[in-house]
């Protein structure tokens, strides 16, 4: 055998190749020169108990056909699982002339029998493949008979790489099944976010939110720049999703770049990318964001804080749809989609000389105004209602509404960090709450404070316990549908003890029937 180990160890090399299909072809062609073959193919089992060749070089190689399982050399091989031995198979009765591998192989006279085609004076060897114990297809080989050849040696070199193909296969078969599976998510993640991001998906009724949900339906379908304009915290990469899930880019990237966060010396490689040795630790060639976009969306969140030479190349690439790596020279097209957001005052930026005049006209092609949660006051319970039913999942808390007081005191509040300080109180209210329902106290402070909400005015004590006091019963007078029996015992009080209260506060029972 130690002949043959060079020829192994090409093999071995072979089937590191990525593609099987490539790598099962390189094998027979090793196979083919190392024992001077007329011809080698791989059957692989399939369903129905057939045998199609999946690779076969030499004479016949291009007669694709198939076997039956039990039919034949091949087919021998595959239903024992043995290797089947041919020393010469013009001599063997079951061998049928149908044999993709002998197709084009010259014919000779049988002695004897005049005039009728014969099969060529060959050897045949047919070894079964394995895959975790199963079998998996036939590596069938053909050689020219030689009385001095050791068929036996030869099979058991064929054996070994047989097991060496069984193990290729196994790992290939593992790689397909986690290809698909990351396929499944791929397209289930996809799925998810273009439901979560559909603009019917966004919490708000009022009418500053219906004039954002028109413009967004307008500028979805098409590839027009959109500037997204407003405060911190007023869902401005919210509306750009939805523009995205919304336009035909929805199955292709959507790449978001916080120009704020990255420092100024990174912030063109991390657009632009670079190429090796544009600077010290750069040893190979980095795709930028703009380039990872490429057939989607760009959402470059804000854009204020780019420096004046970033805002050069970004207009290059606004106005050409290409550009340079860092430490390129070859420009690269892109085909990319821009969306942009900021809270800054871009006109006073234009006037003190810190954003570029030509780019601003370039972003506000079509402009989007995110209004502040203090002007569509009236979707804040619709929010804090969504929040309380996103974090009491979340969290695992069987928190279901909030109280009238604690509503008071939201709807009062100002809220100068808009809908991102809503969704934060919320969070917060849902994990100190000890109930079903978040009451006052589970507030923040800043809510609680009157200097700072204007809610809650200055009362002795046993004022502020009777407020509260009566702002239980009323909830569960409400939770009772106005039958006091039923909302004693939900207090854990007697019914007595509770009309005693409601007539103290002069609580009209009736009115929650």
């Amino acid at each position: 055998m130690a002949p043959r180990l060079p020829a192994l160890l090409d093999v071995s090399k072979a089937l590191g190749s990525l593609n099987f299909r490539v790598s099962l072809r390189r094998v027979l062609e090793i196979l083919e020169d190392d024992f001077e073959a007329q011809g080698a193919e791989i059957a692989l089992l399939a369903e129905g108990g057939l045998l199609p060749v999946e690779a076969g070089v030499g004479s016949g190689a291009a007669a694709r056909g198939r076997y039956r399982l039990g039919e034949g050399v091949v087919g021998r091989a595959a239903k024992s699982g043995r290797t089947v031995i041919v020393p010469r198979a013009r001599l063997e009765p079951l061998l049928t002339e149908r044999m993709p591998l002998l197709s084009d192989v010259p014919k000779r006279k049988r002695p004897g029998r005049h005039g009728e085609p014969d099969l060529a004076d060959l050897s045949l060897i047919a070894v079964p493949l394995r895959v975790d114990g199963r079998p998996a297809g036939v590596l069938n080989l053909a050689m020219a008979y030689r009385q001095e050849r050791d068929l036996i040696e030869d099979s058991r070199v064929l054996e070994i790489v047989a097991a060496m193909l069984g193990q290729a296969m196994r790992v290939h078969r593992l790689a397909e099944a986690e290809r698909e599976r990351l396929l499944d998510e791929n397209r289930r993640l996809k799925s998810e976010l273009r439901g979560r991001y559909e603009l019917t998906n966004v919490v708000g009724h009022s009418r500053p939110m219906e004039i954002v949900y028109e413009q967004v339906a307008q500028a979805a379908p098409a590839t027009t720049t959109v500037l997204i304009r407003g405060e911190s915290g007023t869902g401005k990469e919210l509306i750009a999703h939805a523009i995205h899930y919304g336009s035909p880019r929805s199955d292709r990237p959507f790449v978001k770049v916080s120009c704020g966060a990255l420092p100024e010396s990174l912030i063109e490689s991390e657009l632009f990318g670079y190429e090796p040795g544009a600077f010290t630790d750069a040893r190979s060639r980095k795709k930028g964001r703009f380039e990872l976009a490429s057939g989607g969306t760009l959402f470059l969140d804000e854009v204020g804080e780019l420096s004046l030479a970033t805002q050069v190349k970004l207009l290059r690439v606004l106005q050409e749809k290409e550009f340079e790596r860092l430490g390129g020279v070859e420009p690269v097209k892109v085909d990319v989609r821009l969306l942009a957001a900021t809270n800054r005052d871009l006109e006073a930026a234009m006037a003190g000389g810190l954003f570029r005049e030509d780019l601003y006209y370039r972003l506000n092609v079509f402009t989007i105004f995110a209004p502040p949660l203090r002007e569509r006051r009236s979707d804040v319970l619709l929010l804090a209602d969504h929040f309380v039913e996103r974090y009491a999942e979340s969290h695992g808390k069987s928190v279901r509404r909030i109280a009238t007081a604690a509503i008071d005191m939201l709807m009062s509040y100002h809220w100068p960090g808009n809908v991102r300080e809503l969704e934060n109180c919320i969070e917060r209210a849902v994990l100190v709450c000890d109930g079903g329902v978040i009451h006052p106290h589970h507030l923040p402070p800043t809510l609680q404070t009157a200097e700072t909400s204007g809610t809650l005015p200055r009362q002795p004590l046993k004022a502020a316990v009777g407020a509260y006091e009566k702002d239980l019963i009323g909830d569960a007078l409400k939770s009772a549908r106005g039958n006091r029996a039923k909302a004693a015992r939900l207090l854990q009080t007697t019914e007595r003890i509770l009309g005693y209260k409601i007539a103290l506060y002069r609580i009209d029972a009736d009115r929650f029937r």
